[in-house]
């Protein structure tokens, strides 16, 4: 084994750490807001603002991280976004003040935002000291982290959610620690040659044509806006149709164990088909299976339509990202915040269109922009590489 290829594994094996705590953190958080809501005696409007300024927050992470996520600088933000990342959600716990909130959760989302974009940005060089797709892989260590805190948080309903939120960050924050002095080691032998964006801070998207780059981004937050409406309204589509409260909330279950199942095959898929092929495919897939699910007025109908949806977007984020790529870390920050913008405004916006017309009719939206997907995904996906 070359020393080259015994880093890259090093590196994927890292980077997988971090994408499994990431969605390990994310679900925690965003599972028991409620009990957050309850113990700081927070209004519906508060609790909004408080979600706001992480978002706010995770933006700016975002678009810092891109400008400072140059090659050899990866594994301190790699280290500094998941130490901020642990040790915000265990403060997290602790407040029970709005102001104390908004601050901590501005954080919160400063660090993801840091994280996301450096975690991505090193997949992308280990995907290319690879040689082959990888990237679908990390981002299914992200599905499985999030289905097992979300398991983890659900088993621990009665449980005080400070508690949950301590352990879960000192837990994640020792990892982050172990991590540390592995990180630089197992970075180093991925190393690329410099692209323009990697050697200085001219032109952000040099490499990479800025038509090409928005249309990445536009995909991304199409995709990921059906992310969000998967996660806030699949249960509630299911219980509109009279399932149970538990049937309901295995609706976005079954979706995210598709996706998690998806994200496990894809980089086989994309080695053997392409990814403007794979993202095609299961965009017609996902289109196709929510647009059947929500109009066929069924539980069994809606639960497969969700699962379809999960399986066939589950290959367009990780494609998106690794396109992303040649462009260096300030492209992939920019298609990051586009898409995060889609799964921000998603969920809102359709709740605007149910209360207009029906549900059922306000969901089809998502169906149509993975139609819209599948019809561009050649012209912003050509002649990708691993």
């Amino acid at each position: 084994m070359s020393r080259r290829t015994a880093s890259a594994r090093r590196s994927r094996g890292l980077l997988t750490g971090y994408f499994l705590g990431l969605g390990a953190v994310m679900a925690v958080w965003g599972a028991r807001m409620p009990s957050v809501q309850q113990a700081a005696h927070l209004s519906t409007a508060q609790l909004s603002l408080v979600l706001l300024a992480a978002a706010v927050g995770m933006v700016a992470g975002l678009h810092r991280g891109g400008r400072l996520a140059r090659p050899e600088r990866l594994p301190l933000l790699l280290i500094y976004g998941a130490v901020g990342l642990a040790a915000t959600l265990a403060l997290l716990g602790q407040c029970r003040t709005l102001a104390s909130l908004l601050a901590v959760a501005l954080a919160f989302g400063i660090a993801h935002g840091v994280l996301d974009v450096a975690a991505n940005s090193a997949a992308v060089r280990c995907q290319n000291a690879y040689g082959r797709p990888i990237m679908s892989s990390l981002h299914a260590a992200y599905s499985l982290g999030a289905l097992g805190a979300a398991a983890l948080a659900a088993a621990t309903a009665r449980a005080s959610h400070s508690a949950l939120f301590l352990v879960t960050g000192l837990a994640a924050l020792t990892a982050a620690v172990i991590a540390a002095g592995r990180c630089t080691l197992a970075l180093h032998g991925t190393d690329q040659p410099p692209t323009p964006t990697d050697a200085g801070s001219g032109s952000a998207h040099v490499g990479l044509p800025a038509t090409r780059l928005w249309l990445l981004g536009a995909l991304a937050a199409a995709s990921l806006l059906g992310e969000g409406a998967a996660a806030d309204w699949a249960a509630v589509h299911a219980h509109s149709l009279h399932a149970t409260t538990a049937v309901a909330a295995s609706a976005f279950a079954l979706y995210s164990a598709a996706m998690a199942l998806g994200r496990l095959s894809g980089d086989r898929l994309t080695a053997a088909f392409g990814a403007p092929a794979v993202v095609r495919v299961g965009a017609v897939l996902a289109a196709a299976g929510l647009a059947a699910g929500v109009l066929a007025d069924s539980v069994p109908a809606a639960l497969a339509g969700w699962t379809v949806f999960g399986l066939g977007l589950s290959g367009t984020v990780p494609s998106l990202i690794a396109a992303a790529g040649a462009g260096g870390p300030k492209a992939v920050a920019t298609v990051s915040v586009t898409g995060y913008l889609g799964l921000l405004a998603g969920p809102a916006l359709i709740g605007a269109l149910a209360s207009t017309t029906t549900l059922p009719t306000a969901l089809l939206l998502p169906a149509l922009l993975a139609a819209a997907i599948a019809l561009f995904a050649h012209r912003a996906l050509e002649n990708t590489t691993p």
